[in-house]
């Protein structure tokens, strides 16, 4: 055996579960195809966010961000921690309702959020467009550059050791042992093999369903203090979770740097990376809705990613195949999974543990990889 655990895939999940298992006292190799960091880790916006679209995401989230708030303090300059807070903005009296039932749940949960009326709203960010009616601002929810910070995931035990462009052609395990087989030819063994490459997943475990959402951002020159914390629309979440082909919602963030980062867009039924003019303009039209300045920027670069998404919107956590299984995954977050990465390195060291969960999740088999591969027996 060449490790106690192979991790499989170097963004910013398995970055994650490598230094908890670490951190466990576990020798971990995490293989990675490309370069560490990369794939969805290096395209998406590194909003670390509390959602609640179901009790079980909402959980994984609020516990994942206080692990990314007690961190904050260790990260370094480059990894572009920033504590902005989240601004949902409401265009009218229906989504201001929506703000205050999502007030109503974090506030029992716990999680700080509180009421902005029209006022308060241009107080609080002077750009945003005067027909907006107000928001709901989340304080303590954060930014992170993933690609960085996944590569000092993986620097902060010696007990961890990485290689990059060593592609994993196939997996499996048996009672003892979890073994990989590598583009070379090569065979690496270990006690435990967790799969966190995102898309790749079905290509080493049978049955696995998920999807592309493919997504566009652009980022604009230097302009400080154009926005002050990620402002999102609240129909983004109907758009992230619920819709169907080609759909766009307003999603902008203040970078460190003093660059605006503006989102978002979901394309299904394709790999293809190029950038979608059409898309991108309908992107960009409905930011200029809230922002009604932003047109007036330089914009730099445009590119793509593609979010791995489950069926059901919930992350694959756990044994890949059945209880017991030496293969494990931790895939499937679709846009959480910096938020997410966290808890998730814990909720698959406490079950390599055998321990409970290190936090309360109201259906304990939520995460389950095997509910899919249970529905592909009945099917």
């Amino acid at each position: 055996m060449t490790a106690d655990v192979i991790v499989v895939g170097g963004g910013i999940v398995g970055a994650a579960c490598a230094a908890e298992l670490a951190a466990r006292g576990l020798a971990v190799d995490v293989l990675e195809a490309r370069g560490i960091g990369g794939g969805a880790t290096a395209a998406g916006m590194g909003h670390i966010v509390v959602m609640n679209d179901s009790p079980a995401e909402f959980a994984l989230a609020r516990a994942s961000r206080e692990l990314w708030l007690a961190l904050g303090s260790q990260l370094r300059g480059r990894d572009a921690f920033s504590r902005c807070g989240t601004l949902w903005i409401a265009e009218d009296d229906e989504e201001l309702d929506a703000a205050r039932t999502m007030r109503d749940a974090f506030a029992l949960a716990g999680v700080r959020a509180h009421m902005l009326d029209g006022a308060a709203l241009r107080e609080a960010e002077p750009a945003v467009s005067h027909a907006m009616q107000g928001g709901l601002l989340i304080g303590d929810d954060a930014i992170v550059y993933a690609p960085a910070a996944a590569q000092w995931l993986l620097t902060r035990s010696p007990r961890i050791r990485v290689s990059t462009g060593c592609a994993v052609i196939a997996a499996d395990a048996d009672d003892t042992h979890a073994r990989v087989t590598l583009a070379n030819g090569e065979r690496r063994a270990a006690a435990h093999v967790v799969i966190a490459n995102g898309l790749a997943v079905p290509d080493l475990i049978a049955h696995v369903p998920l999807e592309a959402k493919k997504g566009h951002l652009l980022i604009t020159d230097r302009y400080p203090g154009t926005i002050r914390h990620q402002v999102l629309e609240l129909g983004y979440i109907k758009s992230a979770h619920h819709a169907r082909g080609t759909s766009v919602a307003f999603n902008a963030q203040p970078r460190p740097t003093g660059q605006v980062l503006i989102g978002s867009s979901r394309q299904f039924g394709t790999r293809d990376p190029a950038v979608d003019m059409d898309v991108l303009a309908a992107m960009l039209a409905r930011a200029t809705r809230y922002l009604p300045g932003i047109g007036a920027l330089n914009a730099i670069r445009a590119w793509t990613g593609f979010r791995a998404a489950t069926p059901d919107g919930l992350p694959l956590i756990g044994p890949a195949r059945f209880a017991g299984d030496r293969l494990w995954l931790a895939a499937g977050h679709e846009g959480l999974g910096v938020t997410t990465s966290l808890g998730t390195a814990k909720l698959i060291a406490a079950q390599m543990f055998g321990e409970p969960p290190p936090f309360d999740i109201p259906d304990a088999n939520a995460f389950c990889p095997q509910r899919f591969a249970r529905e592909h027996a009945d099917g």
